[in-house]
């Protein structure tokens, strides 16, 4: 096996940038990556699946986990919990599989204390103009909802500089792009090869 352990893809963005459906899309288009389900107290929004978009739990059952030290980040946002295991991070990752985290700022700090060789990818819409024609055009949010997104928005984007690559949603099929590159140039890192398999079939016979 030429990878030894996996990486770990950190992705977020202000609600209404784009983030969720690039995370769907790049399912598509490397069938091969992982995205660990996070837990969540939120309500199911129409077409989502408990187990594959989010693991739903109700607030007694998250506070419980949180008791027991599941979960290697998790925060209150919007007033619904969040929260990332970490068993199913670590597994993943030492299976060989990359991983994919769609998660707000909050839980980007925290996976990047946890796990720092992480790679932190933050999505920006390409104005708040256009952030705020996103939400309102979702239809799922009330206006008052749409306004707090757009508060905590201005929050979350000066987070950016603590990301390792920013990418501007303004194309989509351009931001996908972008992101598969990031994934693609990761696998390739020196410090990914097994040096075992390189020892293995190239430099056996010096020996």
């Amino acid at each position: 096996m030429r990878q030894k352990k996996g990486s770990l893809f950190v992705i977020s963005a202000p609600s209404g940038a784009g983030k969720t459906t690039l995370c769907q899309k790049l399912r598509e288009v490397i069938p091969d990556i992982k995205f660990s389900v996070s837990y969540t107290t939120r309500k199911p929004r129409p077409g989502e699946i408990d187990g594959i978009h989010y693991t739903f739990v109700d607030e007694d059952e998250f506070r419980a986990m949180i008791a027991d030290g599941e979960f290697v980040e998790w925060a209150q946002v919007h007033g619904n919990f969040y929260g990332t295991s970490k068993k199913r991070i670590e597994d993943m990752i030492n299976e060989g599989f990359d991983v994919v985290l769609d998660i707000d700022v909050q839980g980007g700090r925290q996976i990047r204390e946890h796990f720092p060789d992480s790679v932190l990818i933050f999505v920006l819409p390409p104005s708040m103009d256009e952030l705020r024609k996103r939400l309102t055009g979702r239809m799922s949010d009330a206006e008052d909802v749409i306004k707090k997104r757009l508060k905590n928005a201005i929050d979350e984007i000066k987070e950016y500089k603590n990301y390792d690559y920013v990418i501007i949603n303004d194309v989509f099929d351009d931001a996908l792009e972008e992101i598969v590159a990031i994934i693609i140039a990761e696998r390739v890192r020196t410090s990914k090869i097994d040096k075992n398999w390189v020892k293995e079939n190239f430099i056996k016979e010096e020996e």
